[in-house]
């Protein structure tokens, strides 16, 4: 059984294939037009599609399958019980990423982090519930709000290298300041979740998990594919 994953973000469109539950390949393309050249597409059998564009419902419609199509959404069974209580709001790949953490770690309770555009902490525990969690801006946006808000703050680009935690420029203060109290913030965030969870793992993905994953004091399994896994696991669900 030959499945396809298609997550359709704002920027990017990843998407994997899978044989099963088994991963295959995964890559990203900028339009609709280049995954459909891509060779195994001729031969998939089932298709999930997970979009946040408004160009989702006409790339559903020049996709070739023989089996189940899925455009995700609120409604859609999933292995999971959500306790969200406005599920109509909550992000599909938030939703997506605590299945595909559940999945791979199904004895342990897990916080999710998905360090994107937003930072997303989410928790589904080994029971299969989905608990919910927080959204903070993500680092390029505390960068550009700095800039946009006030008159005389620079537009910092984001560094990999060390900051240190008192800036003795603008610029490394600002550094500091999104860099080390990002940091300072998620990992007050794992300490909190730790205290109230038996065993817990964390699971890391998203644009910024490079980062976090050196930056951060607890272990980490930085998992980039988290989003494709869960949004593969829930065709299966469905299949």
């Amino acid at each position: 059984m030959q499945n396809l994953a298609i997550d359709m973000g704002n920027s990017a469109i990843k998407y994997a294939f899978f044989a099963g539950s088994a991963l295959e390949r995964t890559s990203q393309v900028s339009t609709p037009d280049e995954l459909l050249q891509q060779p195994e597409i001729a031969a998939i059998d089932n298709i999930i599609l997970s979009s946040v564009r408004t160009g989702g419902a006409e790339l559903a419609e020049r996709l070739a399958y023989t089996g189940t199509f899925i455009s995700l959404d609120y409604t859609t069974p999933v292995p999971l019980q959500n306790h969200y209580q406005t599920p109509q709001t909550l992000g599909m790949d938030r939703l997506a990423a605590a299945v595909g953490a559940n999945y791979l770690f199904p004895d342990c309770d897990c916080l999710v982090i998905d360090a994107g555009t937003c930072i997303t902490c989410d928790l589904v525990d080994k029971e299969k519930n989905f608990r919910g969690g927080s959204i903070s801006p993500g680092l390029q946006m505390k960068f550009r709000a700095m800039h946009t808000f006030t008159q005389k703050l620079p537009l910092v680009e984001q560094t990999n290298l060390p900051v240190p935690l008192a800036g003795r420029t603008t610029v490394e203060a600002m550094q500091s300041g999104v860099l080390n109290g990002t940091v300072a913030e998620l990992n007050g965030f794992i300490s909190a979740y730790a205290e109230i969870c038996d065993q817990l793992v964390v699971v890391l993905c998203g644009g910024d998990a490079a980062f976090f994953e050196t930056s951060l004091k607890a272990p980490i399994f930085a998992v980039p594919e988290l989003v494709l896994i869960g949004l593969n696991r829930i065709l299966n669900y469905n299949v």
